[in-house]
């Protein structure tokens, strides 16, 4: 009696199948081509600008994602990539990305994200003594002007 109702279980589930699982499938497929994509997927290539190099590192910023926040300030996706120590032979080190937001007409900037973590709370800091950051904010501020004017 048992092995009756094993054998039964496989075509009730084929069933059930026919029934109603397969007539959705088409309008699940149709429904998912007729949603709008997610942002991410219509987002444009990058265009990446390096700045001069230091001995901290390389630095790029994206002219591509370069948006007026919603403080009136810029923001820029960067990569920073830190030097490797030649002496040593070392492959350069992995590059992190930055989303920072740039207040231009005080020189500050904060790290609203890294390497896609938002940083909740950052803080605005300033340029100091940083080449690679001052003239990262310093392209991004010539860059941005058309944006900033219009704000």
């Amino acid at each position: 009696m048992s092995n009756h109702r094993t054998a039964e279980r496989p075509r009730l589930l084929q069933q059930l199948w026919h029934l109603l699982v397969a007539p959705l499938v088409p309008a699940i497929l149709l429904l998912s081509l007729a949603l709008p994509l997610p942002q991410a997927a219509l987002a444009g290539p990058v265009d990446w600008h390096e700045v001069t190099a230091t001995a901290e590192g390389r630095q790029w910023w994206d002219a591509g994602s370069l948006r007026l926040s919603r403080d009136g300030n810029l923001s820029v996706l960067s990569r920073f990539q830190p030097a490797a120590d030649e002496a040593e032979g070392q492959r350069p080190p992995a590059s992190d990305l930055y989303v920072m937001e740039v207040d231009c007409g005080q020189s500050l900037f904060r790290d609203t994200s890294i390497n896609g973590i938002p940083q909740w709370g950052s803080h605005w800091q300033p340029v100091g003594a940083d080449g690679l950051i001052e003239e990262t904010l310093a392209a991004v501020c010539v860059a941005g002007s058309d944006l900033l004017a219009g704000s």
